[in-house]
């Protein structure tokens, strides 16, 4: 684990704890008589955390003149030390004497004062920023987040997780394995045949990591055709194997061209799935006007986008059913409270990106939203190896295919620095794709 707090925060607590401006709620940089806030209380230490307990993880800790400590999540698959240094260089020193509790004032200071906006690394770190903040005045007010944000609209979260097999017999064993652990909602995905690797499954069926340690990506080899013949056959035989009340959805990640997305959307209308996720990169959004005109299969989307404008015409053209966007990766509570009313008023639903690349903070914080947000549809819960809880020690919780923030104040984690520091970063990336012929594909 590394300290990123820097000489900044160490000079801001000192001065502090002097009396001079870093804790009377003005900005460095700004005369005495500019106040931020209420003088209550003053951010006086902005901490990056980095470790890696089985995979790399980046935390924000931020911490108050009144002893306050909120913890957010600046996780970023494949480039975490990008969002690190990004909070440790640049937004850090900003934090430093501002009001903990002006947290949207915050949040447009961070994102409108960049000047270059949006994009994941910005995104990312501003979300860590914004998360402990809710963190921190959840703990002020004696209060989950969840209730700061209008109090529960539902008892508990529908959750689903990932079954693989490399082959259809070890799927199905999958499938039955994730029953038994009562969930109600699974992702299935199967090798296929020709290929030696595929997204979301491993032929020995253990769990699934896709970033590789390693100073590069791994390079994997895509065949469209060969995925486009198997997957409708495979889905099917999971829905005969469960019967209709299971909701079972499935990712193809970002591989196909419209005409073959809608194609696969069309052969899988009869499988009856909850929903078919990132059927072709949607940098070019209005592709996706073709796949609605040719096929009922409600379609997910959205994990990589960073903003509401990345969602927009998606969700006003009614081009998607699901959004998916991450509450670290989109600008945290605050900015995925924002696509997520827009998307009610179009009748769209959330269902957040909730992989092992996003720490239990991050899953945490988009429970609270997903608690009070009318349309939140489900939340993915990966899960975590048993290092993991003991690093982020958290209240929320999981049983009978629900999840629950729980009602410690705040985000409900406290991180355990000590552990934490017992694994140091280590490179990591997720793989890249060629054709057969070796020219490069989406992975």
């Amino acid at each position: 684990m590394t300290t990123a707090g820097t000489a900044a925060a160490a000079a801001a607590a000192a001065a502090a704890n002097a009396g001079t401006n870093a804790g009377t709620g003005t900005r460095p940089g700004t005369d005495a008589d500019v106040d931020t806030g209420t003088g209550a209380d003053t951010i006086v230490a902005a901490e990056v955390l980095v470790t890696s307990p089985g995979r790399n993880f980046v935390a924000l800790k931020i911490t108050t003149a009144q002893g306050m400590v909120g913890w957010g999540d600046a996780t970023l698959n494949g480039r975490e030390l990008a969002v690190a240094s990004y909070l440790r260089d640049h937004l850090a020193p900003l934090l430093i004497g501002r009001d903990p509790a002006r947290i949207e004032d915050t949040w447009q200071y961070l994102y409108r004062g960049a000047y270059w906006r949006r994009g994941p690394v910005t995104m990312t770190a501003i979300g860590a920023v914004d998360i402990a903040l809710w963190d921190i005045k959840g703990k002020a007010t004696g209060q989950p987040v969840y209730q700061l944000l209008g109090g529960a609209v539902r008892d508990r979260i529908l959750t689903y997780t990932h079954a693989t097999g490399w082959d259809v017999p070890q799927l199905l064993d999958s499938v039955d394995a994730r029953r038994a652990e009562g969930f109600l909602a699974i992702r299935a995905q199967s090798g296929v045949p020709g290929l030696d690797t595929v997204y979301g499954v491993t032929r020995d069926g253990v769990g699934y990591e896709p970033a590789g340690r390693g100073a590069a990506p791994a390079e994997e080899v895509w065949d469209t055709d060969s995925y486009l013949r198997h997957a409708p056959k495979v889905l099917a035989a999971v829905r005969e194997h469960v019967g209709p009340e299971v909701r079972l959805l499935h990712d193809a990640h970002h591989r196909l061209t419209p005409g073959q997305a809608a194609g696969l959307g069309r052969a899988l209308e009869e499988v009856n799935l909850f929903w078919l996720e990132d059927v072709t990169p949607a940098e070019n959004q209005e592709v996706l006007r073709h796949v609605r005109r040719h096929t009922t299969v409600p379609l997910a989307i959205g994990e990589v986008f960073n903003t509401v404008w990345e969602c927009q015409s998606l969700i006003t053209e009614q081009l998607i059913d699901f959004v998916r966007t991450c509450v670290t990766h989109a600008g945290g509570i605050s900015h995925l409270r924002r696509i997520a009313a827009l998307a009610e008023i179009w009748q769209v639903r959330l269902g957040p990106h909730g992989p092992s690349d996003v720490s239990p903070v991050a899953l945490g914080a988009s429970l609270h939203v997903g608690l009070s947000t009318p349309n939140f549809a489900i939340q993915e819960y990966m899960g975590y190896e048993p290092l993991v809880h003991e690093v982020f020690r958290h209240a929320w919780s999981y049983a009978d295919g629900h999840l629950h923030p729980g009602d410690r104040p705040g985000i409900g984690i406290e991180v355990d620095e000590k552990l934490a520091a017992r694994f140091p970063y280590e490179p990591a990336y997720l793989p890249v794709a060629r054709r057969r012929d070796g020219s490069m594909t989406d992975w």
